[in-house]
């Protein structure tokens, strides 16, 4: 870095290109009513020459409305909290900041950036590396899941920027040698609501007694608490408030929709929907980790593509499903609210609330996954007749009634012996990976996936066993000539 922040050096070079840069923050489109904004440059903001040549590699035509507002104060040298609607560009408003100011003064660990959840550090580091490529940023991922030693020994090196989650960074503070924060020039909280709550409380105040008081923090969240007590705990001073949403709000391209249905047939319905809108690609939120294994091996077992996310798998096997789905190569993903907070994944057509969010910020966080960058898309929640009051709770924070998405009773009602079928088996297997789990626990056992069958699978009528990558299964007799390529 040092040597690459010098003159001839901050010329072109390859810049990466990683499948999430070009649209992580969005920068590729700017809706209407940005008369004003259209005509704003990076340059304009006062970001470099260098930096402005990695957007354009990026493809960052135009600053967004919340970088706009950001960018100029965090370059002035202020503390910044920033809230804009999920998808509108917040990583590049604090990345491109720091980045100029690594290139005015280079130093080893400058910057710590904090997220709630692994994946949204691996795709901020990805997003860092990819603007910092033509002057050689190195960055560190620290997070749970992963072997201590690798991270060591990468920490070691000592990285310009540490991208990690609260408590693997404790970790590696109190047991790697060598390893300290007392230098650091900046401290980001992404998602910062969700890591200044309880969740997280205990190692932000052990993080914040380490690091110099003399640094920059920012905060960015598409929602923000209002305990000032805990802002003023992360220490900022005199700090700007950059907010382009007065209240909480989702994209205007985002179609949102409720559907009203009996708790216990739910799955019907769900296999209903992805039967209709066949050809989309799906993120499906569930409450537990549990519900969303169960409801993937539910779905595959009916011959849908359909892959978990959530917080019982290892890291390696989050991430493989992370980029199978990214890379398409499945069209339905189940996920916890680990993948609700940040990750921007551009071709997610529809997002299903199978389990209404028992907090009705996270609403947004979920739908916010789709209708990403000026791009439309569609959301449906499921209502039981126990998630009515949650359900109000989400209309009033958005300010808007939903409408209910057109169903027709009888065709769902006609999947209900094959779904019922599945739903035994998925249970079946369930429990069959419960035991190996079990009998596995001393060794190191990854049955998480779904993507081998479990024996029973092989049983479901009319199945043929599971099928290994994309390829092709059959469902039973209500899926014959109604599914259109999913």
């Amino acid at each position: 870095m040092a040597d690459a922040a010098e003159g001839s050096s901050m010329q072109n070079t390859d810049t990466e290109k990683h499948e999430d840069s070009s649209s992580d923050d969005d920068n590729t489109n700017n809706d209407s009513g940005e008369n004003q904004e259209a005509t704003k440059t990076f340059r304009d903001l006062g970001v470099t020459d260098v930096l402005c040549e990695a957007c354009d590699l990026l493809g960052w035509k135009s600053p967004t409305k919340i970088q706009i507002e950001a960018i100029p104060v965090a370059l002035q040298g202020k503390d910044v909290i920033g809230l804009a609607e999920t998808g509108s560009g917040k990583t590049g408003a604090f990345a491109l900041p720091i980045l100029q100011s690594l290139l005015a003064s280079p130093q080893r660990l400058h910057t710590l950036v904090l997220t709630p959840t692994r994946e949204l550090a691996f795709q901020i580091s990805e997003q860092f590396e990819a603007l910092g490529s033509s002057i050689g940023i190195k960055c560190a991922v620290v997070v749970g899941g992963i072997d201590m030693m690798s991270q060591s020994l990468v920490l070691a090196k000592k990285p310009h920027i540490v991208i990690a989650t609260p408590g693997r960074l404790i970790d590696h503070m109190e047991n790697t040698k060598g390893f300290s924060l007392r230098a650091i020039k900046f401290l980001v909280m992404d998602e910062a609501d969700r890591i200044l709550n309880m969740d997280f409380e205990a190692e932000v105040d052990k993080i914040l007694k380490v690091i110099p008081r003399d640094r920059r923090t920012f905060l960015f969240s598409a929602t923000m608490t209002k305990k000032v007590q805990k802002l003023q705990r992360a220490a900022l001073k005199d700090p700007v408030k950059c907010a382009v949403s007065t209240k909480y709000s989702t994209v205007e391209k985002l179609q949102q929709y409720y559907i009203f249905i009996p708790s216990k047939y739910k799955d019907c319905y769900l296999v209903s929907i992805l039967n209709e809108l066949a050809g989309n690609s799906f993120i499906i939120f569930c409450s537990t980790c549990n519900s969303a294994q169960r409801v993937a091996l539910l779905l595959r077992n009916l011959g849908i593509t359909a892959i978990p996310l959530h917080g019982q798998m290892s890291q390696n096997k989050r991430l493989g499903s992370l980029n199978k789905f990214k890379a398409k190569s499945r069209s339905v993903l189940l996920a916890t609210d680990v993948a609700s907070r940040g990750l921007d994944i551009p071709h997610v057509d529809c997002v299903i609330n199978y389990d209404i969010p028992t907090h009705s910020k996270d609403y947004i966080h979920r739908v916010g996954r789709t209708a990403r960058a000026g791009r439309s898309g569609k959301s449906i929640t499921f209502v039981t007749q126990y998630d009515v009051e949650l359900f109000q709770r989400i209309e009033s924070l958005i300010g808007k009634k939903l409408p209910a998405f057109p169903t027709h009773e009888e065709e769902v009602m006609m999947l209900v012996e094959r779904v019922s079928e599945a739903q035994r088996f998925a249970r079946l297997e369930m429990k069959e990976q419960g035991e190996k789990r079990k009998r596995n626990r001393n060794r190191a056992c990854d049955e998480d996936d779904t993507e081998q069958a479990s024996g029973v699978r092989k049983k479901v009528k009319g199945g043929t066993g599971a099928r290994q990558g994309g390829g092709k299964k059959r469902g039973g007799a209500a899926f014959r000539g109604k599914r259109k390529g999913l």
